[in-house]
């Protein structure tokens, strides 16, 4: 019985890091998939007539994303013309930033760890979004895309926008996630190893 039990706990440790490993590599980072598009404002129903709260509400969404559309690029394009001071202008006083395995929280934190980002002459890296969603009450957003590095995709971004003043978008959430090419992660935010890449 004893042998049974010695057996048990030295595989049981063996089958973790084996789900472990293989949940890391399903999660590598890619694009989403495309829904289908909404019908346009004016697109009637089966009825045969529009629904006038239902237009109101979908262009109200239209314009919301288009915003954060707008928001994301501009945020992006701080990194691209070295504009630090305009970097930090996105943040909101909550906001958390993933970066490797470490978690900044609040605009100080953050500034402190990108800072860096922004001495060179050229940036060392940009992003783009490719898909955003605006939830239905138009108060937060969820911003994703390409991460480039000389011209090559080498991860994509996942920024949460809320809406925090009329017009006025800010990140509250950032991380970026290596695309499958990039080698697994061994540690998670807080440095504990997810296992032993021996």
């Amino acid at each position: 019985m004893n042998n049974r039990n010695d057996r048990t706990r030295a595989v049981l440790p063996f089958t973790v890091v084996a789900v472990a490993a293989a949940l890391g590599l399903c999660a590598c980072a890619s694009a989403p998939t495309p829904r289908a598009a909404a019908p346009s404002h004016g697109a009637r129903s089966t009825r045969g007539a529009t629904s006038a709260p239902i237009a109101a509400a979908q262009a109200a969404l239209e314009t919301a994303t288009a915003q954060v559309i707008t928001d994301e690029r501009a945020f992006a394009a701080t990194m691209a013309n070295r504009n630090f001071k305009a970097f930090l202008t996105f943040l909101s006083p909550d906001a958390i930033f993933f970066s490797a395995n470490m978690v900044e929280r609040g605009p100080a934190e953050i500034a402190q760890q990108w800072a860096p980002y922004f001495q060179a002459r050229r940036a060392p890296f940009s992003w783009q979004p490719d898909h955003v969603d605006v939830l239905s009450d138009g108060k937060l957003a969820l911003s994703t895309g390409p991460l480039l590095q000389g011209g090559k995709i080498v991860g994509r971004f996942d920024s949460v926008w809320r809406l925090e003043a009329p017009n006025t978008w800010r990140i509250v959430f950032d991380k970026g996630e290596p695309v499958c090419s990039a080698p697994p992660p061994t540690t998670n935010s807080n440095g504990s190893q997810f296992f032993n890449p021996q």
